[in-house]
């Protein structure tokens, strides 16, 4: 009788805990919230007017798992899987949970070092998988024959959903020189490879001097020193002589905001308009150049349907101020930008706070930005990494632009 009336109190710690941290965390972002500003300066204010519900229908269900569930309870994982479910009920694909176990390495993610296999994720909502934006160029994936629009199946033999990504890049992660399997499906037919990790750094800014003096640079996402990375290239390319310059964003994935910002300060006359970035209560603020323009010459801009994020915000920025073309397809469409809050306990949470507009305020989220000219790559060319200059009809378009 003792040990079942320890047992009924145990019980009810248990929940009073779980009760408690889940209350912790809500207060947690709505303080952190308040009292933090963003990158842009914003202070943003969490309603709270919900958690007493909140709150009682956990307690009814844990009630309901307590009088009949058979198996044994692990009580830091109905924590954690509690938090990852309210916020994935906000139904965002951008936003989420990330545990204190994986924020470490979702930031050395976001500086552009790591050790893994050298691929860019996204959610694919159609499909519910985790689908390849682009392997890095060098990188095993890419030396494999992994391909941009490949869809993860499983990491190690395990299945993952799109709404496991985080979880599923921490797997593919590891020790340099360890191997891990990814299976994919590409099309109808699935393929299975077996990868060595290596360190992986991220996007170098790539450039050369094509024919007519015309300057190419590329690279594949905005992380820490790119703009500056940008920046020492063009110089180099404009020692050589360049007349023009081609940027190529094609199966760019976007990045820090702050380093396409810096790039579109290179090239725009002095307060011009960069983007707008409008919070949920409609408080707007207005990002624009501060600088004299360094780069002054004719520039064509490169995108597909793979170019998102940072890069629409470069591409629209150029676009709407008269100083680029754009040659290629469609933009993704992600014009909304995410923040990382911190949490005393020492996981995050990545939320979208702000959609952005283009100079000219258009709307760029689940729309995408129309090039000036569009031109699709020949249907023999499956993949535009590894696809051959002379074939390259975007390039060729670019090229003949930039005379």
């Amino acid at each position: 009788m003792k040990e079942k009336r320890n047992f009924k109190v145990y019980k009810i710690i248990m929940l009073v805990i779980l009760v408690a941290f889940l209350t912790f965390l809500i207060t947690s972002i709505c303080m952190y919230q308040y009292f933090t500003n963003d990158q842009f300066g914003k202070k943003l204010v969490v309603s709270s007017q919900n958690n007493g519900e909140l709150i009682s229908q956990i307690s009814k269900y844990r009630s309901l798992i307590d009088k009949y569930f058979l198996g044994d309870i692990d009580e830091d994982k109905l924590i954690e899987s509690a938090i990852k479910g309210y916020i994935e009920g906000l139904d965002d694909q951008y936003t989420e949970y990330i545990s204190k176990e994986d924020m470490q390495d979702y930031l050395e993610d976001a500086t552009g070092n790591f050790v893994g296999i050298g691929i860019y994720m996204v959610k694919d909502t159609q499909s519910n998988r985790i689908m390849v934006l682009s392997p890095i160029k060098g990188s095993p994936a890419e030396k494999a024959g992994i391909l941009p629009g490949d869809l993860i199946v499983s990491i190690n033999d395990i299945e993952y959903t799109a709404e496991e990504m985080s979880v599923a890049s921490n797997k593919i992660k590891g020790e340099n020189g360890t191997t891990v399997k990814i299976t994919i499906l590409r099309e109808n037919e699935t393929k299975n490879f077996e990868l060595t990790r290596e360190n992986i750094r991220i996007n170098p800014v790539e450039g050369k001097v094509l024919q007519k003096n015309i300057g190419y640079i590329e690279f594949s996402s905005f992380d820490d020193g790119t703009a500056e990375e940008f920046k020492a290239k063009f110089e180099e390319l404009q020692n050589q002589g360049i007349k023009s310059l081609i940027i190529d964003l094609r199966n760019n994935g976007g990045g820090i905001v702050d380093e396409a910002l810096e790039i579109a300060d290179y090239i725009l006359e002095k307060d011009k308009v960069i983007l707008y970035e409008v919070d949920k209560n409609n408080k707007e603020k207005i990002e624009k150049s501060e600088n004299n323009p360094i780069i002054n010459m004719p520039i064509i801009l490169l995108t597909n349907e793979n170019t998102a994020s940072s890069s629409e915000i470069l591409a629209g920025a150029l676009k709407d101020n008269q100083k680029a073309k754009i040659v290629g397809t469609k933009t993704y469409g992600k014009g909304v930008i995410q923040q990382l809050l911190t949490l005393p306990d020492g996981s995050g949470l990545k939320i979208t706070s702000e959609e952005y507009l283009t100079p000219n305020r258009t709307k760029i989220n689940s729309i995408g930005i129309q090039p000036d000219e569009e031109v699709k790559l020949p249907d023999t060319v499956k993949n535009v990494l590894s696809v051959e200059e002379k074939d390259d009809t975007q390039l060729q378009k670019a090229i003949e632009m930039a005379k």
